[in-house]
Order: C-alpha cells, then structure tokens, then sequence
C-alpha cells in the first residue's frame, strides 16, 4: 500500500511539474455576453493575454499561481482563486465600476479623441526609427532558430483510427501547447545556427548560416527554406506585417487608429523600466489584423514585450490561428533589442475550434551583439549559391553545446521518428502518395528516375483526337547536377508519334553555370504568349481544346532543337544565350502557315535558324534547392527579361533573317492596406521580313479558365504584329471592399478588378508575303478589356466576368466572358 501511494504522489508531482498553472475559459459580462479583447493575467505578473471576440481564453505559464485576474477598462477588476494547477473550465463574470465617473467604458470601438492611448502610440511612431538596432551604424549578432511542426488536437477518437494501426508507439510524444491548451504530436524540426551582420547606413544585411539540421526530411534546405518563407523576417514597427502572402496591418502601424481600437490597461515595472501596457483588438471583422496588447516604455517609447493573435474572422485560408510574442532586453537605459521572437500557427481545412491540423512554430533567439564594426562593400555580396555540406553535417555534440536552449524531451525524439516510420510499410505509402500528389511525379528509387508528370497523362485537340502521354526524369536527389527529361505521346485520330527529350547539367555552383540542350517534335498551339521562350518540353495550356471554347483548329507541327548555355554572375542576375532550329508547318488542312518565298512560289514549312541573347533580372526572388533545377518560393518578385534574336539566313537550309527584341517586365506593388497592384508590360519589335509563324501572336484565351498574360476574350490568331506594346494592370483587394458589408462579409470573399491593353502593327512587307489565306489583322487603333472577379470562393474558386472595350464589331467578336480558375491560396 506504502509503494502505491509513493507511486501516486510521484506521478501527480511529475505532471505539477511539467504544467505549473493551466487556466481556460470565458469571460462573461453582466448580462452574461462573452466580454470579446478583456486582459486575463496571473496576479502579481506581466503574464497574461487578451480574450478572443468570443471571450474564451487559454494561459499557461511553467511558474505557480493561486491568482488570477481578469480587467477590462470601465469594469471592476475579477480575482478568481485557483485551487488546483489546471482549471480549463473557468467561468468568469466582470461588471462595470460605476464608481470611476471619468473613465468612458469601452464595450466597443474606442475613441480617437482624449484617449491616452492613442497619445502613446503617436510617440512610438516618432521614436520607431531611433530605437534598437537603427540605434546604430552598423550591427551584428548571432542567431538561433528552431522550426516545429505539430499535429495538433489529438484526442481519443483520432488516436484509435485504423489509419496508426501499427504506429500507436508515437503516442508517447504527446505534448500540450501553452497558447491554445490543445494536445499536440511533434513531427518535424529544424533548427539553425546563423551569424547576422547588418549596415544601416547602407541598408545593407546579410545571414551566414553555420549551422543545421533536420529530423529526417533529407540533407540540405530544402525543406527548410520552404518553411521560412512561410515565417519571414518581420519588423513590428513596419506599417504592415507580411504573413502567408497577406499584408496583416500591424498594431503600431500609422494607419492602425483606423482599423484597431487601442486601450491603456495598466503600468508597471518590467525589468526595472516604467512600462505602459496598452490592449487593442479590431474595429472589423474580416480583415488582415490582429488583438493582443503590448508593454513599452514610457521614456524611449521602445516596445517591452507584445503578442499579436490574428483574429479568428481574418480574410485568410487554411490558417485558423496565427500567434506571435516578442521580447525586448534593455541593454543599457535607452537601447531595447529583441531577444526572443514566437510564432506559432494553426494550419487547419477548417476554423472550427475542434478541427485537426498542423502547428507551424518558429522560435528565434538572439545574443552576443556587437555594433558600428563596419564590413566592406564585397562582404555584403550575396552569394549566388552558398551550398556547404559541412553546415548540414554538424554532431550531435556540437548542437548540445551550441544551440541557445535545450530541447525538451519530445523535441529531442522527433530526429528519430521519421527514421523509425520509415520502417513501418503503411506510413511509407501514405508519404509516397503525398509526395505523388504534391509533385506530380511517382519517384522510381531502383532505377533513380520519376514518372510524370501524372497530370498530363491525357489529353484531346482537333488533331490528335485523345492524346495519351508517358514522361520521366531522372532523379537521384533534390540537389541533382544533372537531369535528362523524355516523354512520348500518341493521338488517336492523327495516328502519330510525338516525343521530346531534353538534358541540363550545372558544371559551376558558384555562378550556376549551366549547359542544356533538347529536341521536341510535337503538336502546339503557337502563339500563346508575347515574349517567348525555349522551352524544349514546354507545352501550351492552350494546346488541348478539352478546355476551350470555339475552333481549336490552327494547331503547328512543330521540330524544335536548342543548345544553349546560362550563367548568374550575380544573385537573380541571369545572362543566357542559345541556338535554336525549328520547322514549322500547319498540324492539319484547315489552317494554314503558307507564305511567298523570294522567287513568289508558295511555301508551306518555315525554318528557322536562329541565335538569341537574354538578360533576367528577378530582385528579391527567393529559390528552393542547390541543384540543375530550382524551385521558386514565390512569384511575388519584380521581373525585368530581355531577349534578343537573330535569325540567320542560310543556316541548316533556314530561310529568314531577322532581328527580333523583346522586353518583359512585371512588379507586384503592395499598396498600403488596400492589397496587391499586380502590373505586367511587354513590349517588342521584329526588324525585317517574317512569315505568319515567326509573328509576334497577340495572345489569345479560348479556354474556360484565366491564363496569365492572355487576353479573355481574344481568339487564337485574332491579331498578329511584328511590333507591339501590351499594359496588363490587375488589382487584388484581398476582401477590404466586401470585409465592410454585412451580408459579404462571413464569405470571406475577396475582389478583383483588372485592364489589359494592346497596341500593335504590322509591316507592309510581312503582310505581302502573306499567303495563308488569314487577315493580318493588328491592333493598331488599340485592344482593351476590363475585368471584374471574386477570388476565395469556397477557398479555391476564382471567377471574372470580362467585358470587350474596343474592335466590337468584328465577326465573332466575343464582347463578354466569364472565365474560372482554381488554386490553393493562403
């Protein structure tokens, strides 16, 4: 009996151990509404957290407390006793003080006059350029991180499906989170070491990481430099905070006295400094912001410490929960740095409080700062590809002498998990059926190569009938230095045989010196995009009419091969130059690719020999992997692409020369609190004669989906021009407009408003050797379209009802279209 009673009060105490105080509940008003934004925190602590709109509430803290407080201004503070270490199911009730006369009780949106909040506030936008590390020339520090994801509300029901049949062993890794209270499994970390130096002068910052590791999802970053993007660096004095490719405004923004309500809580000292501590939470539903408070100083105006919780109604997917703390150490009286930076979100299908998910966390510490040390002008280069095995290869030792904090136990385990799942067939298949889906290719491990791409097994036009495709790649790794790319395909009604075959090799990591080469014989829809490229296996969307409206009938036949060799010098400065060869020749009898040779005899097969340069300059691009092929992170980068080509006469029997530049550019431009401005001009010039299949093709849509720098309502082969200029201008309001109207507002959907614009001519002398039959029509008084859409419907629908503006009464001339896209966006 003694030994039983030892092993009770040895367990109870482990499990006080490991959770001090838990608390959770509601607060409730004195008519018995959840109170949404009131400030609950252990007595005698600056450790607390704000109410959601809904009043519930979840705190954790490792100390013991037997108090705890809830407040709201105007209302008489609560003290609840707690009797126990974990008390989930608090009910506590607050009622105005009717006793403090001179302070207005806010029950909703606060004022913007003679709110001592708001005077606050002003001076921290005063002081937020003079505090930190702006403090000084130049900085540096060293740096650890640590990223985790956790599955996350667990309960008995999920641990018992049929599914973990097999892995009921990794129930043991259960852990609890201090925000939300849910039960969660680890199941994937990282962790890096890094050193950051940074020239405010200069506005100059660079990171060398030294160090990291990951739980068994493969060497290098992968992996990880995926997840950062989803966690990017972020300045909480900035106007606004990007997260998930959302511009959230931040609570010490400019602009936020017109989207936050701001409340002056308390004061007190934190780390012998006189602290002010200010709640806010949203006037709206719906939009980018977030509730929590935020302690700052009352001489520097310096931020202490502060939370950020996005609001539960805000305009984003697959995101339920996005939480953030930061805090500030005072390195003498008037230098406040940031020591340590917590983010935690729950991604999730649904926002319902007992749905399944995933938690993404990021912790940052940060330490051993030095300052104006300054680094010349060749140290802050940016190295091309900076891929050293070494940092991913460091021991078990030197992470356990280096990295900042231990990990607990459950961290600790999770380097081992996926090596011990992967034993277990069951978990093996499922992870090659998310990676299939994910990828589009089924990974062939005994012979080193991919099938897929999957998603283009079949396919249908007017020529081939049903078109069938099978394709691979090799593969012996994320990193590979060389790959060899092949498909062949078969149509049914045409009865032949296409195929392409394509091979790159990246002789220098340095300066990403890459030599490619291919040859493709195949069926295309020519003419679907302005500046072009040589894309040995690149194949239309517009090629198959399974998704197109009107006559799909003026396919080419075309033989492609290309040599060519790419170089970046710089990071996102990319010089590439090539030789292609090409015939050309119509797919079928309805559509015709005839021009008059120099003699005036009809010619139906165009060749073409031809040499181009090109210059790509992608700033802030951000890339995934170290190998022949990279991955983009994002597309929400500025692009300047120049090409210029050289057709020679002569050349393996070709029969024009010519000269042909071509200018790309695009920007995405936040404007502020208004979404995303997303502009595109292109603009080019062919120099000398051509024939309808070296023309510059306006291009056209006649599918049913939108199709990014094509014209909705335009035809195939509508207009052509050897010289043009073309405006796309497209807006993405991210649900500002309809977060304000009460019927719109829970559907969370978001506007788009768009014009796209055209001007072109052609030649008298192209239009002379014209002998297809075809109009050369340009649109030398100008073509222009508007669009109006709504993105985010039921999470992945987009649809835009585009309407004509000029050339509206030409045959066939489609004056309105409504066009559908699909996609999964944050």
């Amino acid at each position: 009996m003694r030994k039983i009673i030892l092993l009770i009060v040895v367990l109870f105490s482990s499990v006080t151990l490991m959770a001090q105080t838990k608390v959770g509940g509601v607060v409730y008003d004195e008519n018995n509404q959840p109170m949404g934004y009131a400030n609950v925190y252990f007595k005698g602590s600056t450790e607390g957290i704000v109410s959601d709109e809904n009043g519930r509430f979840y705190l954790q803290s490792d100390k013991t407390y037997k108090v705890l407080m809830a407040s709201f201004v105007g209302y008489k503070a609560v003290e609840v006793t707690l009797t126990q270490a974990v008390s989930l199911d608090l009910k506590i009730k607050i009622v105005p003080d009717n006793q403090i006369q001179e302070v207005k009780i806010y029950t909703g949106k606060t004022s913007k006059k003679n709110n001592p909040a708001l005077d606050i506030l002003r001076k921290i936008w005063e002081r937020k350029r003079k505090n930190g590390l702006n403090m000084f020339n130049q900085y540096q520090y060293d740096k650890y991180e640590k990223i985790e994801f956790d599955l996350n509300s667990i309960d008995s029901a999920f641990m018992s499906n049929k599914i973990f049949k097999g892995m009921e062993f990794i129930w043991d890794r259960i852990d609890t989170s201090r925000v939300t209270g849910k039960a969660f499994l680890p199941i994937f970390i990282n962790e890096n070491l890094s050193e950051v130096y940074g020239d405010n002068v200069n506005n100059r910052k660079k990171e060398i990481v030294t160090a990291s590791k990951n739980s068994g999802l493969g060497q290098g970053d992968g992996v990880s430099t995926f997840i950062k993007d989803l966690y990017a660096d972020y300045d909480i004095y900035n106007n606004y905070l990007k997260f998930f490719d959302k511009d959230f405004v931040s609570p010490l923004s400019r602009t936020g006295i017109n989207v936050y309500n701001y409340v002056l809580a308390d004061s007190a000292f934190i780390d012998n400094k006189w602290c002010y501590n200010i709640i806010y939470y949203p006037r709206r539903k719906n939009e980018l912001t977030f509730k929590g408070d935020f302690w700052v100083n009352d001489t520097t105006f310096a931020i202490k410490k502060i939370n950020l919780e996005a609001s539960k109604s805000a305009n984003i997917n697959w995101v339920k929960e996005i939480y953030i703390e930061q805090e500030f150490e005072v390195l003498n009286d008037s230098v406040f740095l940031l020591k340590r930076d917590h983010m935690m979100s729950d991604f999730s299908l649904s926002k319902k409080e007992k749905s399944k998910g995933v938690y993404g966390k990021r912790t940052s510490l940060y330490r051993n700062h030095k300052f104006n040390i300054p680094k010349d002008d060749k140290f802050y280069k940016q190295e091309v590809d900076n891929f050293d095995p070494e940092v991913y290869s460091k021991s078990d030792e030197f992470w356990e002498e280096n990295r900042f904090e231990n990990l607990n136990k459950n961290e600790k385990g999770i380097y081992g998990l996926l090596d011990t799942l992967n034993t277990i067939p069951k978990f093996k298949r499922i992870y090659n059926i998310a990676t299939i889906l994910a990828s589009g290719y089924i990974e062939i491990p005994k012979w080193k190569m991919d099938y897929g791409p999957i998603f283009s097994t079949f396919g249908y036009n007017n020529v081939e009938g049903l078109r069938l495709r099978a394709g691979g790649r090799t593969y012996f790794g994320p990193n590979d230095k060389w790959r060899i790319q092949a498909y062949t395909a078969y149509g049914f009604d045409d009865h032949q045989f296409k195929y392409g075959i394509s091979g790159k090799i990246l002789l220098n990591n340095k300066n990403r010196f890459v030599l490619s080469g291919g040859n493709r014989r195949d069926i295309e829809q020519i003419g679907v995009s302005l500046t072009t490229t040589n894309d040995v296996l690149g194949r239309s969307f517009a090629s198959n009419s399974l998704f197109s409206s009107g006559n799909n009938d003026k396919l080419t036949s075309i033989n492609l091969s290309m040599l060519s060799a790419e170089m970046e010098p710089i990071k996102n400065l990319t010089f590439s130059t090539g030789f292609t060869y090409r015939t050309l020749k119509s797919a079928w009898d309805k559509f015709s690719l005839d021009y008059f040779d120099e003699d005036g005899n009809i010619q139906s097969q165009v060749k073409q020999s031809e040499v181009n340069f090109m210059v790509d300059y992608t700033p802030k691009r951000k890339t995934i992997g170290h190998g022949v092929e990279r991955q983009l992170v994002d597309y929400n980068f500025p692009r300047v692409f120049v090409n210029y080509s050289q057709g020679m006469k002569g050349v393996l029997d070709s029969d024009f020369d010519y000269q042909k530049v071509q200018l790309y550019y695009r920007h995405p431009i936040l404007i502020g609190g208004f979404g995303r401005l997303f502009p595109t001009f292109e603009t080019g010039k062919i120099f000398g004669k051509v024939p309808l299949g070296l023309m510059g093709v306006i291009p056209g849509n006649q599918s049913y989906f939108q199709i990014e720098n094509t014209y909705n309502l335009m035809n195939y082969y509508e207009f052509v021009a050897d010289e043009y200029a073309s405006l796309h201008l497209e807006h993405h309001f991210n649900g500002r407009l309809f977060s304000r109207v009460p019927l719109l507002r829970k559907l969370n959907w978001r506007e788009i408003i768009g014009v796209k614009a055209v001007y072109g001519t052609v030649s008298d002398e192209n239009k002379a050797i014209n002998a297809s039959g075809l109009t050369y029509l340009a649109p030398e008084d100008g073509y222009w379209e508007y669009h109006a859409g709504v993105g985010n419907i039921f999470k992945v629908l987009r649809i835009d009802f585009a309407w004509r503006g000029s050339y509206l009464n030409l045959p066939d001339a489609n004056k309105f279209g409504v066009k559908a896209s699909f996609g999964f966006y944050f």
